[in-house]
């Protein structure tokens, strides 16, 4: 067929047109991509395995577990917990749907072997956690069955205590915890629970270890441990409960009753502690300025170090020390100005070390302290003989604005100061429209001596003002004061709330704090007569925490194995205290009443539970383009 130039005008012209269209109403349809089926939401799960879970007369090193889809096992060295323990690390290997197993310990005759794989396998795509998975075999006739769980808590506040083993020994000697390992053992999970699975009838101590060396026992002072007061007989009975099938979600369609085996003990609480132990050794010392230097602990120190100037050793009383704001901190202020006006000191000091049998000894150490350069404008200055601007002695007043009832007026100093007098501090009060002369008393901190103390008791809504004039205090250094004046006002009765506490239950010498939402103490009260008052509380939520202080120190005290002492028991309130301004709380609280493991709230618990499996997309959204967001190909809105 013959086509003349006109009719090829007109088909080009019409296959532009229907390309457009077709290209114009593509681009406006709502199109959703292809999202290919629901997500897999379900763990793995084992198909098979060699040798069969649970099987008898087993004497090969190497199992093999086959899963229905491809798999992985998180950090298998820290997760994976074999039973008895391997002295030598086995093999363990993630491949395909496979996890390969090979024990590197000769097998023990007549004993049931536990691979206890926690919450480490999980699906390799989605990351479905097979929640508590384990693997047993026996090398003997029997496999062992029995079952210990519970829960391990930090002594001091409660927190459940992840990774941390937990450890069975048939030995009952005290002795066993300290020179054998575990005979069976499993790990805590993320909410601090464990099961030790496979034990065999018996009478067993409990133990919990964080143990650092991996050996299976104690023996290290800085571990954390803890220990079971009673010997546990695992046992178990026969139960049954009630399983609902649904027809949908408001029809039931059957109620069956279903037995299963319960295992006992399955409340075994563990307080966690550290024993009052660490090596004692000294850090880095530090020559901030001329004439102050710092000695640095790794831990406090009860014993003082003594110094001497290796080049001047019979010179005395050159400096004062002062503990830092860290208590295993000492600072020194030099005194002496041929002392301090040296380049480099060069000291001997002689402290208590820890040996290598952790025993405190005698360590004495020379030390080269080089005082730190000049800034460059401070040279520049001192070159061109310019004097220097006066640098003042600087203090801080902790109160101004609105002060509370309970606090106490103090000043802080940057340096020693030469003798004071409370004659150099005018403190007034107002009274109606006039100022008039406040007594107080000076005190002097008796720890730290640059902080001074002017004592009154205020009262609320008082008024107060404090001035200090110029140069009447001096520093060793011979800095002086600048001109200073603040003034502060009482908050007056109604911002302030009361809460008082009924405590019942508990025997011997208390203490109660009232924590903020940081799970800090803010304020302290012993219990007397059954009660802790707390007065003059901003308002604000609290909560609770009830300490037996079995010494009466006002503190809490750890426990101490050796000696059999469990740390001090601490309670939590299971609820807040709203404590609203111009209020009075009474409320009665029975720390008993509740289990432990229950009462210290989700709000103020760090280590919250974990979600186990990820929170999956909703498939059926996905792909699907906003409706009306499409660009059209002119630049408008899709229709």
């Amino acid at each position: 067929m013959r086509y003349t130039t006109q009719n090829m005008v007109h088909r080009l012209i019409l296959w532009m047109a229907t390309g457009i269209s077709a290209w114009f109403f593509a681009a406006c349809a709502n199109m959703a991509s292809p999202n290919g089926g629901p997500y897999d939401e379900q763990p793995p799960q084992m198909l098979f395995s060699t040798p069969v879970n649970g099987e008898t007369h087993v004497t090969g090193r190497k199992i093999e577990i086959v899963f229905d889809e491809l798999i992985q096992v998180e950090q298998p060295s820290e997760n994976v917990i074999i039973t008895p323990p391997q002295k030598n690390m086995p093999e363990i290997l993630a491949v395909g749907k496979k996890i390969r197993i090979e024990l590197k310990d000769s097998l023990v005759p007549d004993v049931t072997y536990t691979i206890d794989f926690t919450n480490s396998v999980s699906d390799n795509n989605e990351k479905n956690v097979l929640e508590n998975f384990s693997f047993a075999f026996s090398t003997g006739e029997m496999l062992d069955s029995l079952q210990v769980s519970g829960i391990v808590l930090n002594a001091a506040d409660l927190e459940p205590v992840p990774n941390i083993m937990v450890g069975l020994h048939r030995d009952l000697a005290d002795s066993a915890f300290t020179t054998t390992p575990f005979f069976r053992t499993s790990k805590t999970n993320d909410r601090g629970r464990f099961t030790i699975r496979n034990i065999a009838e018996g009478r067993y101590r409990v133990f919990a270890l964080h143990d650092v060396n991996r050996d299976y026992l104690f023996d290290q002072p800085g571990e954390d441990i803890a220990f079971h007061d009673s010997i546990v007989a695992p046992s178990f009975e026969l139960r049954a409960r009630q399983d609902t099938v649904w027809r949908d979600s408001l029809t039931v369609d059957t109620i069956r009753t279903v037995e299963y085996t319960h295992f006992m003990p399955d409340d075994v609480t563990l307080f966690l502690f550290k024993e009052a132990f660490q090596r004692q050794y000294m850090l880095r010392p530090e020559r901030a300025e001329k004439h102050l230097f710092t000695l640095n602990f790794n831990t406090p120190t009860d014993t003082m170090p003594s110094l001497a100037l290796t080049d001047d050793p019979l010179r005395d009383d050159w400096y004062l020390v002062q503990q830092g704001e860290s208590a295993a901190s000492l600072r020194y202020w030099i005194t002496d100005s041929l002392v301090y006006n040296r380049d480099t000191l060069h000291l001997q000091v002689t402290y208590l070390r820890s040996d290598s049998l952790n025993i405190l000894r005698p360590q004495t150490d020379t030390l080269h302290l080089t005082m730190r350069r000049q800034p460059a404008a401070r040279s520049r200055r001192a070159r061109a003989n310019e004097p220097e601007p006066v640098s003042f002695l600087s203090m801080q007043i902790n109160m101004s604005g609105q002060a509370e009832v309970s606090d106490t007026l103090s000043l802080t100093f940057a340096e020693p100061v030469m003798p004071l007098d409370s004659s150099v501090f005018v403190l007034e009060q107002k009274l109606d429209t006039l100022w008039s002369a406040a007594t107080f008393t000076l005190r002097q901190d008796s720890v730290n001596f640059l902080k001074y103390y002017l004592m009154r008791p205020f009262r609320y809504d008082e008024q107060f003002r404090l001035t200090i004039d110029s140069a009447q205090i001096f520093s060793i250094y011979d800095k002086w004061n600048n001109t200073s004046q603040t003034t502060f006002q009482i908050k007056p009765r109604d911002n302030y709330g009361d809460l008082y506490l009924n405590i019942e239950g508990i025997e011997g010498t208390s203490f109660v704090e009232l924590l903020n939402a940081g799970d800090e103490p803010v304020r302290k009260s012993k219990v007397r007569e059954g009660w802790a008052i707390f007065t003059d509380l901003k308002p604000d939520k609290y909560y609770v925490r009830l300490v037996e202080d079995a010494n009466d120190n006002g503190v809490w005290d750890t426990g101490n194995y050796a000696e059999k002492k469990q740390p001090e028991a601490v309670w939590y309130a299971p609820r807040f205290y709203e404590v609203p301004a111009n209020f009075e709380i009474e409320e009665s609280w029975s720390p008993r009443s509740t289990p432990v493991e229950h009462q210290k709230l989700l709000d103020i618990t760090k280590n919250k539970p974990k979600n186990v499996t990820t929170k999956k997309r909703d498939y059926r959204e996905e792909g699907r383009s906003q409706s009306g967001q499409q660009s059209n190909p002119f630049g408008g809105i899709g229709f």
